[in-house]
């Protein structure tokens, strides 16, 4: 939970680097409330359904902008320019963008900052 919550807090952080694990566990615990909200609303009658349904809109709404700064971090971490999300909208760029961020840091210092990995402690 400390990463999805330090994510949140580096709202709209454009600059620097992120880990793996920063970025892949803001991505799992919100595809994880996503995909409650949206279970939860379909078990629910449809008039009331509907209104959780437009809550996880909200949610997916409320996460875009730190969903795309993480990214632009975690591209950083790799050597690369957050710009690189742009091919996500071409067919198959999306596979590129994921490939990137399962991709390991790079261990020196580059453009972006230090290494992460090297000043972050691990949380338990």
């Amino acid at each position: 939970m400390k990463w999805y919550l330090d994510v949140l807090t580096n709202y709209a952080t454009f600059t620097g680097r992120a880990r793996r694990t920063e970025y892949w566990m803001f991505s799992l615990i919100s595809a994880v409330i996503v995909v409650v909200l949206c279970l939860v609303a379909f078990l629910l009658p449809r008039e009331i359904g509907l209104y959780v349904l437009i809550l996880a809109g909200l949610y997916n709404l409320a996460v875009l902008v730190p969903s795309v700064a993480v990214t632009a971090r975690r591209l950083h971490d790799t050597g690369r320019s957050g710009w690189w999300m742009l091919i996500s909208f071409v067919p198959g760029g999306g596979i590129v963008v994921f490939v990137f961020s399962v991709m390991d840091s790079e261990p020196q210092p580059n453009i972006y900052g230090p290494n992460p990995k090297a000043m972050a402690p691990a949380y338990a």
